[in-house]
């Protein structure tokens, strides 16, 4: 028999309540306090705490404060990774993020979500659907990526669009629901 992390982690329905799990969101509570309460003087801090939390890092990133995650080590970021204030990622399942991707402020990418059948739903079930954002991407302000979604390589999200569905390589995308603005050579 599975474990309700073992459910999570392999995006099947599970029990956010479970202790090991509620120990884990209030570890990654802590830990972003931690991070929010920091000075950006103490840049050799706050990478070492971002490096703590994320699941994995390449050697340069910067998040400015406030962030909040669910987990933190679902979270996988590439090279050169830069995310700007106010960002939050629901990692119930992985977020991957390759290299040399922006984030502007107020993003948020969501992989968590409930059943549609309303008594399920109350019963505080929930299930995670992972999040794949390829390299060289510009996510613009106060964007959401919704659970499943995967991104690809050279792409721009404008500012306020809500992505629901996968975006190919070398597009800029935008509105709600997001579609295809243009090609980008």
């Amino acid at each position: 028999m599975r474990t309700e992390k073992e459910k999570m982690l392999c995006g099947e329905l599970c029990d956010a309540a479970e202790p090991e799990l509620h120990g884990e969101r209030q570890y990654a509570r802590k830990m972003t306090r931690l991070f929010n309460d920091s000075h950006e003087e103490d840049g050799n801090i706050r990478s070492a705490l971002l490096k703590n939390i994320f699941g994995a890092t390449g050697n340069n990133l910067s998040v400015r404060p406030p962030f909040r995650c669910d987990y933190g080590y679902n979270i996988h970021v590439g090279e050169n990774f830069y995310a700007n204030y106010d960002c939050v990622f629901l990692d119930v399942c992985e977020i991957r993020i390759g290299d040399n991707c922006f984030i502007a402020p107020g993003v948020h990418i969501y992989t968590a979500s409930h059943p549609l059948d309303a008594e399920e739903r109350i019963s505080g079930a929930e299930y995670g659907i992972p999040v794949s954002i390829g390299h060289n991407v510009w996510i613009g302000g106060r964007s959401v990526i919704n659970p499943g979604v995967t991104i690809g390589n050279n792409v721009v999200i404008a500012s306020g669009s809500i992505v629901i569905k996968d975006v190919p390589d070398n597009v800029l995308v935008g509105g709600n629901p997001a579609k295809l603005i243009k090609r980008i050579n």
